[in-house]
């Protein structure tokens, strides 16, 4: 399945909110919801469903959040899509907010791209002077603008509850479920959350065509993804792909050779090995927020075990007892399988913790940050039990 390359092109300003405007809202939310668009962060959910949520919303105010926390280990694409297509994420965020009947867009931006902001700046004042944003957009009664909100370097608030109590000016932790931001949000008004990548989507999507969009991908997984690839391959950066593509399809594309073992979305995701390779990256097979890291033979699994759990000992942001306590029983069972000396018992009392984390823990970051420890468990447990 060849790569396709829309995602990163740039795009006339202003003809997709154009042709929204003359296009019913509630029309719009069925295209983004007949092309099959789901949120392009690693959860998935659909985004015409999204729309439609935080639109029925009965509620005066309401609010879209472009999540540029791009904290997961691995992953870059979304600062590549900030540095040089911006306006499309922008023009995105104009037509979610057209649709749902918000006037204010936040852009919740890394800590660490915070050399991007005078550049996103630039581009939303020329935005303002093209009748793009701002008072009555292109002639219209849609008043709308975009904000940039800088992130203070937490993994834990790129899961959008916690972003949303960051932006409030409180300590980013994840909340409960429901209520849901699309009905209570940002100062409790609906707020739609979605990531860059999603957002940039949309102007093709609403230009284009529900259709046009799924004739890429695959029948649950529609569209293209962009995966950055980092590690150990000849050609690093960011590959759009098709939707169904195989690894080893694209570990082609990187140019990697002797490869041992993939890791797909990051810390939070699972390791694969070559066995394994014939598996696609699809929502219905191997999902990612779009991080690809490939090791060679040289790796030692149990050192890519240790990086991932030290990671997210450090970033949990301990409010939880099952993340907090989780994360540190696998660094210390790291520790004991360095040594050789792990029993049969302890590795199935892991398998148990991990579950229990998956089930109880507050939000993503404690559910999947046994993911990878448990994957390379499973697939190289004769190198690491030898």
């Amino acid at each position: 399945m060849p790569a396709t390359g829309f995602v990163l092109e740039r795009i006339k300003q202003g003809e997709a909110l154009k042709k929204a405007f003359e296009i019913n809202r509630a029309e719009i939310t069925d295209i983004i919801k007949d092309s099959g668009l789901k949120g392009r962060g690693g959860a998935g959910f659909p985004t015409g469903l999204k729309m439609y949520l935080c639109g029925a919303a009965a509620d005066t105010i309401k609010y879209v959040i472009c999540n540029a926390d791009e904290g997961e280990p691995g992953t870059f694409k979304d600062r590549v899509i900030l540095e040089t297509i911006p306006e499309k994420v922008f023009e995105g965020m104009a037509i979610t907010a057209y649709v749902i009947g918000a006037k204010e867009g936040i852009v919740y931006l890394r800590g660490e791209y915070e050399y991007l902001k005078a550049g996103l700046e630039n581009t939303l004042d020329g935005m303002r002077k093209n009748n793009l944003l701002g008072k009555k957009i292109l002639g219209s009664n849609f008043d709308f603008d975009i904000r940039i909100s800088l992130g203070a370097g937490a993994y834990v608030c790129g899961e959008e509850t916690a972003l949303i109590e960051s932006l409030e000016g409180k300590r980013g932790e994840a909340k409960n479920k429901p209520p849901f931001p699309v009905s209570s949000g940002l100062f409790c008004h609906p707020t739609l959350v979605s990531n860059v990548e999603t957002f940039c989507n949309i102007p093709h999507i609403v230009t284009r065509g529900a259709q046009w969009f799924k004739n890429m991908g695959s029948e649950k997984s529609t569209g293209t993804k962009l995966i950055s690839v980092s590690g150990d391959v000849k050609k690093p950066g960011v590959y759009e792909i098709s939707f169904g593509m195989k690894v080893k399809d694209l570990l082609k594309l990187a140019e990697a050779e002797n490869t041992k073992a993939v890791d797909i979305g990051g810390a939070s995701g699972i390791v694969i090995p070559e066995s394994q390779f014939d598996r696609e990256i699809s929502f219905e097979d191997i999902p990612t927020g779009g991080s690809v890291i490939v090791f060679d033979k040289t790796r030692k699994m149990v050192d890519i075990m240790e990086n991932f759990m030290e990671f997210f000992l450090d970033e949990s942001c301990g409010q939880c007892t099952p993340c907090r306590e989780g994360t540190r029983y696998f660094v210390d069972a790291v520790e004991k399988i360095k040594d050789g000396k792990i029993t049969e018992r302890e590795i199935k009392n892991l398998r148990d913790i991990s579950s229990c984390m998956k089930l109880t823990s507050k939000c993503g970051l404690g559910q999947s940050s046994t993911n990878a420890f448990i994957s390379i468990l499973d697939n190289f447990k004769e190198e690491l039990l030898s």
